[in-house]
């Protein structure tokens, strides 16, 4: 089956979220005098990192909204009772630092260049799209996507099928002929393998585990192995042999 469209997700897959939430929180927890001395700021970081992923599987379950999900966060981990105006002020003062340290992996412009001419390419992410929307743009790739889909608009979150079908539809193509690439094995990777698409995992630091049961995502350690991977498909049918 020939695949037509790769969608993507945004945050650790494109765009290097792990190091700019970790070097923005660091630069913000210090601006805010809230690092107590040494080793303070791994252990902060590493709770921060824990009450996100909270929060944000409480949101991808739909108890909460996006913007509760930031305040609760933000609640949570400093461990007092904040008003909302309270939290949004402390988040935003997080997310100046945050988004100064934005930046794409560097085998992501070189993959987009070599699959731009092959195949079309959207964006399906767990997040709003107030936030992917300018992220995409001031990252530079914005117009590289025909279509930006997150689960706050949608109302439904991967690794929902309806989620990833959201995206087949808005390409108007079937799945089968959609390749999805995430770096979550989950979320990602077996979300979109269950809703029909050719799944493709993108797990750089290797640290998940290394066999995927059958008729599971693709996996491979850099971007730069996506065009192998597309091209096995399309042209022979056969399996990738990166997984």
């Amino acid at each position: 089956m020939v695949i037509r469209a790769v969608v993507w997700d945004v945050d650790d897959t494109l765009f290097d979220y792990t190091t700019a939430d970790r070097e923005g929180m660091r630069t913000h927890l210090t601006a805010e005098g809230l690092l107590a001395g040494p080793g303070s700021a791994d252990e902060a970081l590493a709770r921060w990192r824990r009450i996100t992923e909270e929060q944000w599987a409480r949101f991808a379950a739909g108890e909460v909204d996006f913007v509760t999900q930031r305040r609760d966060r933000t609640r949570v981990f400093l461990g007092r009772e904040m008003t909302d105006e309270e939290a949004d002020a402390w988040f935003r003062r997080y997310v100046t630092h945050y988004e100064s340290a934005w930046s794409l992996f560097p085998d992501v412009l070189p993959v987009l260049d070599a699959l731009a001419g092959s195949h079309r390419h959207a964006v399906l992410s767990n997040s709003s799209l107030h936030v992917q929307d300018r992220k995409l743009r001031v990252l530079g790739v914005h117009d590289r996507f025909e279509a930006i889909l997150c689960a706050a608009e949608l109302g439904v979150s991967k690794p929902e099928p309806g989620a990833f079908l959201a995206a087949c539809e808005a390409l108007e193509l079937p799945p089968r002929q959609v390749a999805y690439v995430g770096d979550h094995p989950e979320i990602d990777g077996r979300g979109a393998a269950d809703a029909g698409l050719l799944s493709v995992w993108i797990n750089r630091s290797g640290t998940h585990a290394a066999v995927e049961p059958p008729g599971g995502p693709r996996r491979i350690a850099s971007l730069a192995e996506l065009p192998a991977v597309l091209g096995a498909h399309t042209r022979f049918g056969a399996p990738s042999s990166f997984g």
